[in-house]
C-alpha cells in the first residue's frame, strides 16, 4: 500500500470519527423523542472530501455507529442508509460544480439535506408502521413522522452553514498536511 492511500484511509477514518463525534456529543434533545445534531456537516464534507464510495461510507457509519452507542438502534439501518446517500449526493455534486466552491456547498447541501428530510420522514413512516399496533394507520404514522419535519429542517440548516463554513478551512488543512494525497474536493 502506498503512502498516499495510507493516508487517505486514515483521513476517511478521521471524517467517520468526526461525523461521530459530532453527531453524538452535539446534540439536543427534541419533544418528538429523536434530537438535532450538528453531523450532518461532516456527513457533507466526508462526500466532498473523500468522494462518492469513501464519502458514504464515512458518512453513513458515523452517523449510524452514533445511533448505535446513543441508544437509538432501530435507526441505524435507516441512519446509515440515509447518511450514505447524502455524502453520496455532495460528492457528485461538489464535484460537477466544483469551480464555485462555496455555492458548490450550498448546492450540494441542499441536495443532501433534501435527502435527509425525506429520507427520515419516510423511515420513521416504516418503524410506525411495523411497530405491531394495529390502531396505527399510514394516515396516522405519516402524521406522526411529520412532526419529525421541523427539526430536522433545523438540522439540515446547520449542517449545511457549518460546512460552507468549515469546507476553506478542512480543504486547507488536508493541502496542508497530506500534500501527497489526492481528495475528490
Amino acid at each position: 500500500m502506498k503512502k498516499q492511500d495510507t493516508a487517505f484511509l486514515v483521513t476517511a477514518a478521521m471524517f467517520t470519527a468526526l461525523t461521530f463525534v459530532a453527531t453524538y456529543i452535539i446534540r439536543f434533545p427534541t419533544p418528538t423523542m429523536g434530537y438535532v445534531n450538528v453531523g450532518d456537516c461532516f456527513v457533507i464534507l466526508s462526500g466532498i472530501f473523500l468522494g462518492p464510495a469513501f464519502g458514504a461510507l464515512a458518512g453513513g457509519l458515523g452517523s449510524a455507529l452514533s445511533d448505535l452507542v446513543g441508544g437509538y438502534s432501530l435507526f441505524v439501518p435507516g441512519t446509515f442508509v440515509i447518511k450514505a446517500l447524502m455524502a453520496l449526493a455532495a460528492a457528485l455534486l461538489f464535484r460537477a460544480l466544483k469551480k464555485r466552491p462555496v455555492a458548490a456547498v450550498l448546492i450540494s447541501g441542499i441536495a443532501a439535506e433534501a435527502i435527509m428530510v425525506t429520507g427520515y420522514f419516510g423511515y420513521n413512516i416504516l418503524l410506525t408502521s411495523l411497530s405491531g399496533n394495529a390502531d396505527v394507520s399510514l394516515a396516522a404514522a405519516a402524521a406522526s413522522s411529520a412532526a419529525e419535519i421541523p427539526f430536522n429542517l433545523v438540522q439540515g440548516s446547520i449542517g449545511i452553514v457549518l460546512a460552507i463554513v468549515l469546507q476553506p478551512l478542512v480543504h486547507r488543512i488536508l493541502q496542508k498536511t497530506l500534500s501527497g494525497v489526492r481528495f475528490a474536493a
